[in-house]
């Protein structure tokens, strides 16, 4: 059976699920089909950070910087739930950049965020005890604002809102062939569909060029694989911020509070060949264990790493030498040798709102559609906010059972749809059975229900990080495939 769409997306990640919000609410019947989880791979691979990106003024991306700083301020408005400030502190200890040309940078980035909710940074004084180096006591460095994300919660929230306007999510579906005949798309699907539509938007990430090679479309832009690895460690500070530390081979590694009681140390920048080589070697490792003992009197050893990722980036490939050196900023392109094609080359978490926005203003008017702007000042599902904190002693007084680390954790997942998801809960019971680490079969169920959650692996690394905390995949595997009529 023939069904007839505006737009066929290729890929639930970040971009996609971006893509898909801002065309639907602009009126567009949309269908996404991702082959795998939605944030499955880069998109939930992040450094787990809303930022303006302070490094690429290096590289003299002025633009990119200004333009993520505005979105970063946008996002902390939209999803204050998932999206925290997070203060930074760089040590200039170790350093091989002069103070003052690291004091210029930053002054140039509060330049380019322009009015901001966030403080301004500023050198460290000799009263900044939690702030001082961690080894040397030292109080020489800076300290300055952004804020941190759940990366992949974040680009749910995108699909989420995108469904609530009319488009259709497909995960665990995959794009098989797709032609173009009679002025449309026509496409096969793995579920056994088969698709018209007017246009198709390849926002594959790390296999944007297999998928124009599979449609047989030859593009003037090129993609860059790099692998970006992180560690996760037992707690290595006791304070709340992060820090940034400059490395001898001229690189920039983080240490951010993960979790509770964890730190989360990234990330690496390695050219690879293919999207499958997502993975954490031995030897980025090692690098990230050095990078944080330069600075720790807590030091780590390869054998404390709990948990470690690598995702691949899909950068828009601008002839730079290194693979640190290419830049984070995106490329659409657009096809219009028949029914439209746009490809997505590079972005990263912060701008992907504004990637979708251009996206629409690309190839809406090529399906006869006026694009409007719909997301600069929309709130995402969860979102409506004032005060966090206020919000999360609301949660803990209605329901007391919770406790105070679970009602945290629950409120920043869920945001303000957690009250429709214990609405009619009264006690503990009314959670279900506890499957390990503060989860319940009641919050698994709303992720398969509402979330298209499908395994463990969804539920436990990807819509919570109760994998870290012990939750048990067999129960969690096991009250997902529970027949309950929802």
């Amino acid at each position: 059976m023939q069904v007839a769409y505006d737009l066929l997306i290729i890929g639930g990640g970040i971009n996609g699920c971006a893509i898909a919000r801002e065309a639907a609410l602009n009126g567009l019947k949309v269908l996404l089909v991702e082959k795998d989880d939605l944030a499955s791979h880069t998109s939930s691979a992040s450094t787990k950070l809303i930022h303006g990106g302070l490094r690429y003024l290096e590289t003299f991306e002025f633009r990119l910087v200004r333009e993520a700083l505005h979105e970063r301020e946008r996002m902390l408005a939209a999803a204050p739930h998932l999206i925290r400030p997070l203060t930074f502190v760089l040590p200039h200890a170790h350093a091989l950049r002069p103070w003052w040309m690291v004091r210029a940078g930053l002054l140039l980035y509060d330049l380019l965020a322009g009015r901001s909710s966030l403080p301004r940074s500023r050198g460290l004084r000799a009263s900044d005890m939690a702030f001082a180096d961690p080894l040397s006591g030292d109080h020489r460095g800076f300290v300055y604002s952004d804020a941190r994300v759940d990366d992949a919660r974040l680009t749910l929230a995108n699909a989420l809102d995108a469904a609530a306007n009319g488009a259709e999510i497909a995960t665990r579906t995959e794009l098989l062939s797709a032609r173009r005949e009679n002025g449309l798309w026509r496409a096969e699907l793995s579920d056994g569909r088969a698709v018209e539509a007017r246009a198709l938007a390849n926002a594959a990430g790390p296999w944007v060029r297999i998928i124009l090679d599979k449609l047989e479309v030859a593009t003037r832009s090129q993609v860059r694989l790099v692998k970006g690895s992180h560690i996760v460690v037992p707690r290595l500070f006791d304070s709340d911020h992060a820090y940034i530390f400059q490395q001898p081979d001229r690189r920039i590694v983080f240490a951010i509070p993960y979790e509770d009681g964890f730190t989360e140390i990234g990330t690496t920048d390695i050219a690879v060949e293919h999207p499958e080589d997502a993975n954490c070697s031995q030897e980025e490792v090692d690098y990230l264990c050095a990078a944080a003992n330069r600075y720790f009197v807590r030091q780590v050893a390869p054998d404390d790493v709990a948990w470690r990722w690598s995702g691949v980036r899909p950068l828009h490939d601008d002839g730079s030498a290194k693979a640190q050196s290419v830049t984070r900023d995106y490329l659409l392109e657009v096809d219009h040798a028949g029914p439209p094609l746009l490809s997505v080359f590079g972005g990263k978490i912060t701008t992907a709102r504004a990637l979708a926005e251009e996206a629409i203003e690309k190839i809406g008017p090529l399906l006869s559609v006026e694009p409007t702007p719909r997301t600069r000042a929309r709130v995402f599902p969860g979102g409506a906010i004032a005060d966090f904190e206020a919000f999360l002693r609301e949660i803990e007084a209605r329901w007391p059972f919770l406790g105070a680390a679970r009602a945290r954790r629950m409120a920043h997942a869920y945001g303000d749809r957690l009250g429709e998801m214990l609405e009619s809960v009264e006690d503990e019971a009314g959670l279900g059975a506890d499957l390990g680490a503060g989860l319940t079969e009641l919050e698994v169920r709303w992720m398969r229900d509402r979330e298209w959650a499908r395994d463990a692996e969804d539920v436990l690394w990807r819509r919570s990080k109760l994998g870290l905390h012990g939750a048990d995949a067999r129960k969690v595997s096991a009250a997902l495939a529970v027949n309950d009529g929802v």
